[in-house]
C-alpha cells in the first residue's frame, strides 16, 4: 500500500522551485549545481550516503535561503557557528512533515559542501539538456516554458527520493543514487517525449538508449560504474517491488507532475497573491514590516496599482499618511489588522 505522503508535498513543492533560483555566480539553477557537484563528489571517492544527506539537507535550507548557502556566508565574515545558526534556522523553518530520524540526519549534515573532483563530461550535457514538456501521441506538443533541464530534474528526483525514503523504508541513500542516474541516456538523445517514444517504438528506443547509456557510463571509473549500473537496475520492472524502486518511482512521477503544476500555478499568478488577505496563495506581504512600510503602501494607493479603498478622512483631516495628509486605506481607522497588509476585497485597482 502506498503510505500518505500528503504532509510531504509542500516541501517538496519549495524543493521543485530551486529548479527557478539562481545567483549571480552562475547561470546554474540551484538544483542543477546540486546534480553537478553530487556528481564531482561521488567522482572525487565520497560515500554516496554523506552526499545524499547533505545535498538534501542544503535543498531542504535552500528553500529559504536561496543562493545564500554556508560557502557565501563564510565569504562574508560569519564564523562557523553564525554560518550553521542561519542554516538550522532555515532547515528548521521547513522540515517539520519529515520523518523525524530523517529531519536529524538531514540537521546533522548542514554545513558547507565539498566540491569534490572533476564532474564527468556527461554532467554538463544533462544540464544543457531541456526536458520534452507534456507530450501525447497524436496530440500537439504543450511547450512549457521556462524549461528545465534534465539535471534539474534529476536533482529532485533525488532529493525527493531522500525525503520520501522513510515512507518507503527505503535506503536513501540508493535512491539518491537512482534520482542522479535515471536520465544517463538523455546526455545524448534529445528528449521526444512520450509521443516521439511511442512512434520510435520499444525496440528501436531501448537500442538507442543503451547505446547513449553505455557512452556515458565510459566516462566514470571502474568502482563509480558499478554503483551507477546498480541505481539504474532499480528503474527495472523486475525491481519494482524493492523499496528503494517504490520511492524512486514515487520521487519521479511527483516531480514530474509537480512541475507541471507550477506551471499551472505561475499562470493563475495574481496581484492579490503577493499583496492581498485571504488568497489560496496566502499573503506575501511585499511591502513587509519596516519603517517605510506605510508610505510604500500609500504609494501604491495613490498611484492607482492596488485597489483604492475609500479613504479616511477624506479633508485631509488625518495627517496619517506620507502623501498628502490622508489616512491610507490599511490603517486601524479601517478595522485592518495591526502591520499595514493592504486590502483585497476589490479585485480590480481603482473599483
Amino acid at each position: 500500500m502506498t503510505p500518505d505522503l500528503q504532509p510531504l508535498a509542500g516541501l517538496l513543492r519549495q524543493v521543485r522551485d530551486l529548479k527557478r533560483v539562481r545567483d549571480a555566480r552562475s547561470a546554474r539553477s540551484l538544483l542543477e549545481r546540486t546534480f553537478v557537484r553530487s556528481w564531482a563528489r561521488l567522482c572525487a571517492g565520497e560515500a554516496t550516503e554523506s552526499i545524499a544527506r547533505s545535498e538534501s539537507a542544503a535543498a531542504v535550507a535552500g528553500v529559504r535561503l536561496a543562493g545564500l548557502d554556508a560557502a557565501v556566508m563564510t565569504a562574508h565574515g560569519l564564523d562557523d557557528d553564525e554560518v550553521l545558526g542561519v542554516l538550522h534556522r532555515a532547515f528548521d523553518d521547513v522540515a517539520g512533515p519529515l520523518d523525524e530520524a530523517m529531519r536529524q540526519l538531514l540537521r546533522d549534515a548542514l554545513g558547507a559542501l565539498p566540491r569534490g573532483g572533476n564532474p564527468p563530461p556527461f554532467v554538463d550535457a544533462l544540464v544543457r539538456q531541456p526536458r520534452a514538456g507534456a507530450t501525447h501521441p497524436g496530440l500537439p506538443r504543450r511547450v512549457l516554458e521556462p524549461s528545465e533541464s534534465h539535471a534539474d530534474h534529476c536533482a529532485a528526483v533525488a532529493v525527493f527520493g531522500v525525503l520520501l525514503a522513510p515512507a518507503f523504508g527505503a535506503d536513501p541513500s540508493r535512491v539518491f543514487l537512482t534520482g542522479l542516474t535515471h536520465h544517463l541516456f538523455n546526455v545524448s538523445l534529445p528528449d521526444a517525449g512520450y509521443a516521439g517514444d511511442v512512434l520510435i517504438g520499444d525496440d528501436l528506443l531501448n537500442r538507442m538508449a543503451a547505446s547513449a547509456t553505455e557512452g556515458a557510463l565510459s566516462d566514470l571509473n571502474d568502482g563509480l560504474r558499478q554503483r551507477t549500473e546498480e541505481a539504474l537496475a532499480t528503474t527495472h520492472a523486475d525491481q519494482f517491488e524493492t523499496p528503494e524502486a517504490r520511492a524512486f518511482h514515487a520521487a519521479d512521477v511527483l516531480d514530474r507532475v509537480l512541475e507541471m503544476e507550477w506551471h499551472e500555478t505561475s499562470a493563475r499568478f495574481q496581484l492579490a497573491d503577493a499583496l492581498g488577505r485571504n488568497t489560496d496563495a496566502g499573503q506575501l506581504d511585499i511591502c513587509h514590516d519596516g519603517f517605510y512600510q506605510t508610505f510604500q503602501q500609500d504609494v501604491l494607493a495613490r498611484a492607482g496599482v492596488w485597489p483604492l479603498d475609500p479613504l479616511v478622512g477624506g479633508d485631509g483631516a488625518s495627517g496619517n499618511s506620507g502623501l498628502g495628509g490622508q489616512s491610507p486605506p490599511w490603517t486601524e481607522a479601517t478595522g485592518a489588522p495591526a502591520g499595514g497588509a493592504v486590502h483585497a476585497e476589490h479585485p480590480t485597482a481603482g473599483s
